[in-house]
């Protein structure tokens, strides 16, 4: 007989509790936006205990579950039974999730594996009367007598029966499913992400979204040597991360004609810095439609031409905000698996090109030098260029 379905979603989180003085701001956070997930399958119920998030949805709870699990803050969440704090309820549960987990029966198969089990309780009441390893105990004795289908593994379990004494009440589950971690988004500000079509762009802006900042993109798009199919591609991307975040504006640019210019006027082995300072400028003044105080990059140092450690300095130097590069020590294969993890290397690797690869020079610069890029920029009039380039800005809010 399988069990009753969870009473509720228990919600742990690690990181939040280390900010002292900051603590209720941060969980105030990390509950404000899980409402904000959850709005569009509700109703349900939501709360806050010491050192806990307790969510009760009326429906959809294995939905809810999914919805849970992908929001930054969250360090683990259960489906969880409410029960009184007896011996015999708890075991009783305890040995019918088993029965789920593992299939009814009496003996363990003939020469499988047994799984390593062990019984864990946290007593965050301290009223309760009995200790926590006396309750493990006893739980692990009523549960375990006459089964073969699991062995005591105290260290490292396979499974794991956990049982929360909390002042609120007392909370069972066999099941931890692992949220994202980090900080909730928006308790750190806000940044804004130079999003290509790339593997790594998307993955820096989900590392800034884990760090507690809210994530709006700007992308570059120059047509008509780019098609449709590009523009689909950056907005199906920041679709994905808005499944992470909730929904995001996303900035288009119409870049063709600076690329043009600098195709036209510049040194040839300058080029793709050029592109790359004249994005920096003009998503330093689309931030601040923002409110972003930072501007977020996927570059990562030797990975291409333009991203040795001259070259990054040159392009900051046109920035007006601090640049952001969380895989700035990365290596591909790293930013790959991050890609895969949360659900951007499909899209990524659809066969699309993005506008750096316009114009590209046969042999880039390894060390350009910001001072003559300047003087370059200035030759060619870019200004006026960035400034037409922003007047034709199209926004538009992405939904997951």
């Amino acid at each position: 007989m399988s069990h009753p379905e969870p009473d509720l979603l228990l919600v742990r989180y690690a990181e939040l509790a280390l900010k002292g003085g900051n603590r209720a701001r941060f969980e105030g956070t990390l509950v404000h936006n899980l409402r904000e997930a959850l709005d569009p399958i509700g109703p349900y119920e939501i709360r806050r205990a010491w050192g806990r998030v307790v969510i009760v949805p009326e429906r959809r709870k294995r939905q809810a579950l999914r919805i849970v699990a992908r929001t930054f803050g969250v360090k683990s969440v259960s489906p969880a039974w409410r029960l009184e704090p007896d011996v015999d309820a708890l075991a009783a549960l305890g040995r019918r999730l088993l029965d789920e987990q593992l299939g009814p029966g009496a003996r363990a198969q003939q020469g499988a594996a047994v799984p390593g089990f062990r019984v864990r309780v946290k007593r965050a009441d301290k009223s309760f009367p009995q200790p926590s390893g006396e309750l493990e105990r006893r739980v692990a004795d009523a549960m375990l007598e006459g089964e073969e289908r699991v062995r005591v593994e105290l260290r490292e379990p396979d499974l794991e029966y956990g049982i929360d004494v909390r002042p609120e009440g007392t909370f069972a589950f066999l099941e931890r499913v692992p949220g994202p971690g980090g900080l909730p988004v928006g308790t750190l500000g806000r940044g804004l992400c130079l999003l290509s079509g790339g593997i790594d762009s998307p993955v820096a802006a989900w590392l800034g979204m884990k760090r507690g900042l809210r994530v709006g993109f700007v992308t570059f798009h120059s047509p008509p040597y780019l098609g449709e199919g590009s523009r689909r591609k950056v907005e199906e991307l920041v679709r994905v991360l808005a499944g992470w975040q909730g929904p995001s504006r996303l900035h288009e640019v119409p870049f063709t004609d600076v690329q043009v210019a600098i195709r036209d006027g510049a040194p040839e082995g300058l080029r793709t810095i050029l592109y790359r300072r004249s994005m920096a400028r003009i998503a330093t003044r689309l931030a601040a439609l923002e409110k972003a105080e930072a501007l977020i990059t996927g570059e990562s140092v030797g990975q291409v031409a333009s991203q040795t450690l001259p070259n990054l300095a040159t392009i900051e130097d046109a920035a007006g905000l601090p640049v952001l590069r969380p895989l700035v020590t990365a290596d591909k294969e790293e930013a790959i698996a991050l890609a895969r993890r949360i659900g951007t290397f499909g899209v990524s690797t659809q066969p699309e090109p993005d506008c750096c690869t316009v114009f590209q020079p046969r042999r880039p610069a390894l060390a350009s030098d910001a001072a003559v890029c300047a003087r370059v920029e200035a030759e060619i009039e870019l200004g006026p260029l960035e400034d037409a380039a922003l007047d034709g800005v199209s926004t538009r809010r992405v939904l997951a």
